[in-house]
């Protein structure tokens, strides 16, 4: 054979032949061993086929019972054997008390599912409560910013409404009466200038002040500053004035104004600082009128 061609080969094919010749005769003597039938495993129960019985003796067939043996005496048998296993008990557990344990087993699972089944279903109300009482309190809280920026806004508007004199209430209607004539209303036209000096019409360009306003407040006194300039033209002033009638602040050149001139508007500043209106105690800290001063060319 070509796998033989060599005498160490030859050898160790020799060698191994022997070794596993040897092995399995080997196993053959010294194998492993096994019961037949196998070693029983556990605990042997006897069921027997009676409910009364006693010995040592274990009957191999079923026994029937004796017809000499009465019900009465099957009873009274039955007793002496309960009474003959209270005093002396066998080392063997009896059936009964197994299957109690057992159903006692099975009852207390029960109990104890149906506990833990319960728990459950109480842990569940109560996150839903809990997640139920969250959401209420944050809609509560939604609506109590909603509510408090709501009171913001109307103080807001009402402090806006009282520092502009008290044109608009708080649900953005006009109040108050303004003219001169017997009857109540705001006379002028829709179209024309809040700060205008007559109500049809131009003003004319005469010199002073030619007009002022300041809603249910009185003049006291007035002044007039003269131009450094040539100049000519209606200057209005916004005016803000507080509870004692003074003057607070002037912005000259607001609508209504026909000559923006740098020269015009200082004085007109000016002359709108020398207004002085009654004391009222009722009046807004800060309310808002205006003050028109006419130029003419050559003062």
């Amino acid at each position: 054979m070509s796998f033989l061609d060599t005498r160490h080969k030859k050898k160790s094919f020799t060698l191994t032949i022997f070794l596993l010749s040897a092995f399995l005769l080997l196993l053959f003597y010294i194998g492993l061993t096994y019961m037949d039938p196998p070693i029983e495993k556990g605990i042997t129960v006897n069921f027997g086929s009676m409910d009364y019985g006693s010995g040592q003796i274990q009957p191999k067939e079923k026994i029937q019972p004796q017809a000499s043996e009465t019900p009465e005496v099957q009873e009274e048998e039955k007793i002496e054997e309960t009474a003959e296993k209270i005093e002396e008990p066998t080392a063997e557990p009896a059936v009964p008390e197994k299957v109690t344990e057992k159903v006692l087993t099975q009852e207390n699972e029960e109990s104890i599912r149906i506990k833990q089944q319960k728990e459950a279903e109480r842990k569940a109300a109560e996150a839903a409560k809990k997640i139920k009482d969250e959401a209420e309190r944050l809609e509560r809280e939604k609506q109590a910013a909603a509510e408090r920026e709501r009171q913001e806004q109307e103080a807001k508007k009402k402090t806006l409404d009282a520092l502009m004199g008290g044109i608009n209430n708080a649900d953005g209607t006009a109040q108050g009466s303004e003219g001169d004539d017997t009857r109540a209303g705001d006379k002028g036209q829709p179209d024309g200038d809040p700060y205008a000096t007559s109500y049809y019409g131009s003003p004319g360009s005469g010199s002073g002040t030619g007009g002022y306003g300041l809603k249910g407040r009185s003049l006291v006194t007035k002044g007039k500053v003269q131009q450094d300039c040539n100049e000519e033209g209606r200057v209005v002033v916004k005016i803000v004035v507080d509870r004692n009638g003074k003057v607070m602040s002037a912005t000259p050149g607001v609508k209504g104004t026909t000559n923006n001139h740098p020269c015009l508007l200082e004085p007109a500043k000016k002359t709108a600082f020398l207004h002085q209106w009654n004391l009222d105690s009722n009046a807004p800290n800060q309310q808002v009128g205006f003050v028109v001063v006419n130029f003419k060319l050559g003062e």
